[in-house]
């Protein structure tokens, strides 16, 4: 602090009157003089050059331009890149995605399995061959019934009054009789003495004869109302159920089935059923009579009952491409029943090894039946041959191979060539 005041002092010296005044030496003065040198340029001396950039400044400069040009060329970038990516995915969109199954070897078992119907072995409608009232009835359906036990009754007092006239007629008829064969042997012994002519002998033989055969005549009429009034009792022709019953006590009765004849009954006899099949034409010739078959019924899993092949058409039905073809199978006990399904099984010589396939991969074109078969994408269609039908799986004889991939329920516009995804894999047919 005090050398400061010290040098203002020296510097502004106080004057006579109390105020300062400036005091200069000889060093102030050179440094006066060196400052205005300094401040103070010259005419002839070269401007002053401006002023230098640093290094960092444009290190920075570089460094802010690739940014920007990295983010620029970053933004074109993903948006191309968004462009394919969507061209890509709507290609992807637009093919479509198919379920695939594989078709599986079935080895040759030799054995046909085939649907067939129940029948009775004899199924009869019993009608009434006389006119009459029910007068009553002594078997209901189900009931079992031996050949000749009456099943039913029915009166019939129209036809017992014309047996009696008839039995009349048959009387007064042989009484003519009688006579004329009492005046035929009369005049025979008169002509002998010729106390008659003969011609009146030839007449009274010829009456005779005419008598006789008036009896005849009566005698037949009867026998026909006595058949008829046999039929008032309806028996059973056979051992067999009862199975249906279309009368009661009182219905007005009609003889025969035209007229509005009437069934009274249904009799079928069940202890023996016949099977009818409809065999594929290939394995017609495969199927001969004498041969044994089994048959399944779903009422009764796990059982198998055998029969016999009985007959067959001897003809290809043209509808079908079938062979109609009779099994008959003994059935004792009445377990089966007539009209029941059944799945019969006929052995068969062995066949080459088919392939086992979907039935809801077949397409049905104009070309033929065909599978669709994809291959690096793509859909191929190829004709196949059936060479047995299932129903929900068919049996393919050529065409495939246990490695192709099928289209499960193909769209009717597949055409070969598609490009398809597989969405599902299956496996092979179980």
């Amino acid at each position: 602090m005090r050398e400061t005041e010290v040098r203002e002092q020296e510097i502004h010296p106080q004057s006579e009157h109390g105020g300062h005044r400036p005091v200069y030496n000889e060093t102030m003065t050179r440094d006066l003089d060196h400052d205005r040198l300094q401040t103070t340029p010259s005419k002839d001396a070269p401007p002053p050059a401006p002023a230098r950039l640093g290094g960092g400044f444009w290190v920075g400069l570089i460094v802010f331009l690739l940014v920007l040009a990295g983010i620029v060329v970053y933004g074109i970038h993903a948006r191309s890149a968004a462009d394919q990516n969507l061209v890509v995915e709507t290609k992807a969109e637009a093919v479509p995605e198919v379920s695939v199954v594989h078709p599986a070897a079935t080895g040759t078992s030799g054995n046909l399995a085939l649907p067939g119907n129940t029948q009775p072995y004899v199924d009869t409608p019993i009608y009434s061959r006389t006119n009459g009232y029910l007068q009553k009835w002594f078997f209901d359906i189900g009931a079992h019934v031996k050949k000749g036990q009456l099943m039913a009754t029915i009166e019939t007092p129209e036809l017992d009054q014309q047996l009696q006239v008839a039995q009349a007629d048959l009387k007064a008829s042989q009484a003519n009789l009688d006579l004329a064969n009492i005046t035929s042997a009369r005049y025979q012994n008169l002509l002998k003495s010729n106390s008659v002519s003969k011609q009146e002998t030839d007449q009274a033989m010829g009456d005779a004869a005419a008598k006789q055969a008036a009896v005849e005549a009566s005698m037949a009429a009867v026998r026909r109302l006595e058949q008829l009034q046999s039929f008032e009792q309806i028996y059973a022709p056979f051992d067999g159920v009862v199975t249906r019953r279309d009368t009661d006590i009182g219905d007005l009765i009609t003889a025969g089935t035209g007229g509005g004849g009437k069934e009274l009954f249904h009799l079928a006899a069940i202890g023996e059923l016949r099977v009818f099949v409809a065999v594929p034409e290939v394995y017609s010739s495969a199927v001969r009579d004498g041969g044994t078959a089994t048959l399944t019924l779903d009422e009764f899993p796990g059982q198998t009952f055998t029969g016999m092949i009985a007959r067959n058409a001897s003809a290809i039905d043209p509808a079908s491409r079938t062979l109609n073809v009779e099994v008959d199978v003994a059935n004792p006990s009445g377990k089966l029943l007539p009209g029941a399904y059944a799945t019969v099984h006929f052995k068969v010589p062995s066949a080459n090894e088919t392939l086992t396939i979907p039935a809801n991969t077949l397409l049905f074109r104009a070309q033929g039946m065909q599978v669709g078969v994809v291959k690096d994408g793509h859909v191929v269609l190829v004709p196949v041959k059936i060479a047995q039908d299932h129903g929900a799986t068919v049996e393919v004889a050529s065409g495939l191979s246990p490695q192709d991939a099928l289209v499960l329920d193909p769209s009717d516009s597949l055409q070969s060539g598609a490009a398809v995804k597989v969405g599902k894999d299956a496996g092979a047919v179980k």
